[in-house]
């Protein structure tokens, strides 16, 4: 008798096999983006005054790179709205 009812039983992958099937059907949306960060906006005087500050970095300075990666950010956040 042992040896039947051991044949009706389901393997114990196929609950995992289930859930994992069904976690597909999760309603959640991922479609929805996100919202865009706001674009600070400086004044002429400021970005004036950046510039000339600027110019005074040596050309290997880190802060130049890491200036130029948030010239691409704000690039991006502008034409995220």
């Amino acid at each position: 008798m042992k040896f039947i009812a051991r044949c009706w039983t389901p393997p114990a992958v196929v609950p995992l096999i289930a859930v994992l099937w069904l976690s597909g059907c999760a309603t959640g949306g991922s479609e929805t983006p996100a919202p865009c960060p706001p674009v600070v906006e400086y004044s002429f005087a400021d970005q004036v005054r950046a510039a000339a500050e600027v110019v005074t970095l040596p050309a290997t300075a880190i802060v130049l790179r890491m200036l130029s990666d948030y010239a691409v950010l704000r690039d991006q956040a502008r034409t995220c709205r």
